[in-house]
């Protein structure tokens, strides 16, 4: 009888470990949407459908850009988006872009929400986002 009261104990204990476990796990779905890039540089998969736009960033002309900006292409927003994005990482991340503009949206919220970006105003966003979608999208 203790036997049996010690293993339903041990298998008690096991199902409420696991059932917690699966609960912290089932908790932490949020993705990174940076993760899946993090340690491979463009190219570096033939089967990812994004290497070829990835790569047209090393090209001449997406070399060339405004100095004082950090190399981003001069235009509306410019200066906008330069000011925004320095505050937390370089131009650089900018520039190596190429992703859809409905993706570009999900980076801001995910800047906004997850890493803490301050959010400018209303006007200022769709500036910077605009400018971002002009020059950085995948899809133009």
């Amino acid at each position: 009888m203790t036997t049996m009261r010690i293993t339903l104990t041990t298998v008690a204990a096991t199902v409420a470990a696991l059932a917690l476990g699966s609960g912290l796990a089932v908790a932490e779905t949020r993705l990174d949407p940076m993760a899946g890039l993090a340690g491979r540089p463009a190219g570096s998969d033939p089967l990812d459908p994004t290497t070829a736009l990835r790569a047209r960033a090393g090209t001449a002309e997406a070399a060339e850009g405004n100095e004082e900006l950090g190399g981003l292409p001069d235009g509306a927003g410019a200066e906008e988006t330069y000011y925004q994005c320095v505050a937390c990482h370089s131009t650089e991340i900018i520039k190596q872009q190429r992703v859809t503009d409905h993706r570009w949206d999900e980076l801001w919220t995910w800047m906004v929400e997850e890493q803490g970006m301050v959010e400018p105003d209303e006007e200022t966003k769709e500036i910077i986002l605009a400018y971002l979608k002009t020059n950085f999208s995948s899809e133009r």
